[in-house]
């Protein structure tokens, strides 16, 4: 730790060499009130936040799990910026770091979800999931541009439809066959359900341009971008398959056996809040959504999903 006077030398060369005087800035420092937890964290206004549609005690649950999810999105979203700002200069020991943070938060997330399998009574899930339509978890835009940022556009459309995507393809007709586009369409007139439309006039133009900042930084490009010594990294490959598999199978899983626990609650299968057919939406052996493709077998590919 630098002695007080290493600090004071150090403030001022640090504001002299902005062209700003160093003794304004420690009279703010002088003048400044501690800070404290409440307030660096913003507390009081974090839990008003919670705003239900309904007084069934349950549905509190389900929206504060829900914003921890996207503060989670979040913190995947911060650790995936730092990579692809670094494209040019990427080293393996860098990049295994924040694939392991990455996972980390994924694995939270996969983890919690138990919160919402065993932590609601399905009556009042039942009960106050009507009043949430069409909204839907579809709609985390957050998730979409995770997505987007991890692999090739490509590698996201619906599995019905890959064969048809060739290098002509313009991303904006790309962009009517991912795989969440057509869980949310009738498959025989096209037509979009309203949990679909709304969320494409809120956050389409946005998600485009998300794809075109990231289509040469995403994380499949940057690994792309290292020379073939480092893409021969067994503990890079090791952790670029680990997170493919945590995010798109077993994060994935612990979402769908939630969703399978209450919509087959009835007897029957219901559909999803937002009106998805959620099952061949949300398991992974239907859609094969895989981030990394040229890590795995063909084998391994084809079996994708089958041993959850």
């Amino acid at each position: 730790m630098k002695s007080q006077e290493e600090l004071v030398e150090a403030i001022k060369e640090k504001y002299e060499a902005r062209g700003q005087n160093p003794n304004t800035h420690l009279e703010g420092l002088y003048h400044s009130k501690p800070i404290n937890y409440w307030e660096y964290c913003q507390i009081e206004t974090l839990l008003t936040l919670q705003s239900t549609r309904t007084n069934i005690p349950d549905e509190k649950i389900f929206i504060m799990y829900h914003q921890i999810n996207e503060l989670l999105f979040k913190m995947v979203m911060h650790e995936v910026k730092q990579v692809a700002s670094k494209i040019d200069e990427l080293d393996v020991p860098y990049f295994i770091s924040k694939l392991g943070r990455i996972k980390r938060y994924f694995n939270v997330l996969t983890s919690s979800y138990d919160i919402m399998t065993e932590g609601m009574e399905v009556k009042q899930y039942m009960e106050f999931r009507t009043a949430l339509m069409p909204a839907s978890g579809f709609q985390s835009a957050q998730y979409r541009m995770l997505e987007l940022c991890f692999t090739d556009i490509d590698n996201l459309i619906d599995n019905r439809y890959r064969h048809t995507v060739t290098s002509d393809t313009k991303l904006k007709d790309k962009f009517e066959m991912l795989y969440w586009q057509g869980a949310m369409k009738d498959p025989k007139t096209g037509v979009k359900s309203d949990t679909l439309r709304l969320f494409e006039e809120k956050y389409k133009h946005k998600l485009i341009g998300f794809t075109k900042e990231y289509q040469d930084s995403n994380i499949l490009k940057c690994y792309q971008s290292l020379s073939k010594e480092d893409q021969q990294s067994e503990e890079l490959i090791e952790a670029l398959r680990d997170m493919d598999y945590t995010i798109n199978v077993e994060w994935v899983m612990s979402h769908y056996r939630t969703a399978e626990k209450y919509l087959e609650s009835t007897g029957k299968t219901e559909a999803a809040t937002g009106g998805s057919p959620w099952k061949k939406y949300m398991h992974p052996k239907y859609q094969k959504r895989i981030f990394f493709p040229q890590l795995w077998s063909q084998e391994e590919i084809e079996n994708w999903g089958h041993d959850v």
